[in-house]
């Protein structure tokens, strides 16, 4: 049976290079899609992929949960899906104004994600939230875990809104929240992973199918350039997408089901150092 890959966020940086690897370790019968906002910029993409796959290019907003609920209905069972889209921080913006766009991309677009691809994933299948080491619940101040730990989906997704509406208002950090919006943000994904999984793990582990999140590690890209002053342990995208697929595509351990999961080895839901303030902000 030919296999079907979805990546979202795919035209550039490491959503490219995950696509560009697929394409090569896939064969001539399977399709990868590769995803973006920007038709011009997806179309000019898919040129540049090469490999034995298929890669076709969709124009997907993933911030419009009917989009991908319609993309999930077209392409029904599919075996590889990778919520990838983020939205850029940029350090000459405050990060309360920043936090709605941000959560809607990497919060949202996860959240539509999970819900619409992973009741047709098809047995075997792998559906993987790319997220960051960042998001482990230690990283916030303890008072806020009970707001992850264990929550379901739609209750992940209404702390995201409530967040975000702090966060706008001005008083997210009076009620403990880290200035920098990375932080509550990969929480969450990590969170709605879990969430997940944990509704399907014995189905789940009985077929050899893998729900899960993963940090790629720091990575050389567009969107990290302006946060860091030395890349010197930095991966190219092309190596990141490698550790990335090699664990995406390897046998299931059933330890990493609904964990983050960083080169891979498991990080700890509840290890991190809690940030305040301008933490990490550089």
């Amino acid at each position: 049976m030919s296999r079907i890959a979805v990546v979202t966020g795919a035209n550039q940086g490491l959503g490219f290079a995950l696509v560009a690897d697929l394409a090569e370790r896939f064969g001539n019968e399977d399709l990868v899609l590769l995803t973006g906002r920007d038709r011009g910029r997806v179309e000019e993409a898919v040129s540049r992929v090469g490999g034995r796959a298929g890669v076709e290019g969709r124009v997907l907003d993933v911030t419009d949960a009917a989009a991908v609920a319609e993309l999930a209905r077209e392409l029904g069972p599919v075996d590889v899906v990778l919520s990838n889209a983020v939205a850029p921080l940029s350090p000459d913006r405050s990060q309360a104004a920043q936090a709605e766009e941000f959560a809607a991309v990497a919060n949202g677009g996860a959240h539509a994600v999970l819900r619409e691809f992973g009741p047709g994933l098809r047995a075997g299948g792998r559906l993987v939230v790319v997220a960051s080491g960042l998001g482990t619940l230690g990283n916030l101040d303890p008072a806020l875990w009970p707001l992850f730990d264990g929550r379901s989906l739609d209750e992940v997704e209404r702390v995201v809104g409530d967040w975000v509406a702090a966060a706008r208002a001005g008083r997210a950090e009076e009620r403990g929240w880290p200035r920098w919006v990375n932080v509550p943000s990969k929480v969450a994904q990590v969170a709605a992973v879990r969430a997940v999984a944990a509704t399907r793990r014995d189905a789940d582990l009985s077929a050899g199918t893998l729900v899960a999140a993963v940090c790629p590690g720091l990575v050389d890209t567009r969107a990290s350039r302006p946060w860091f002053d030395d890349f010197s342990g930095a991966l190219t995208p092309a190596r990141a997408a490698a550790a990335v697929l090699d664990f995406v595509l390897g046998p299931v351990d059933p330890a990493t089901h609904g964990e983050l999961v960083r080169y891979g080895r498991v990080l700890p839901w509840h290890g991190g150092t809690p940030h305040q303030g301008a933490d990490l902000i550089p």
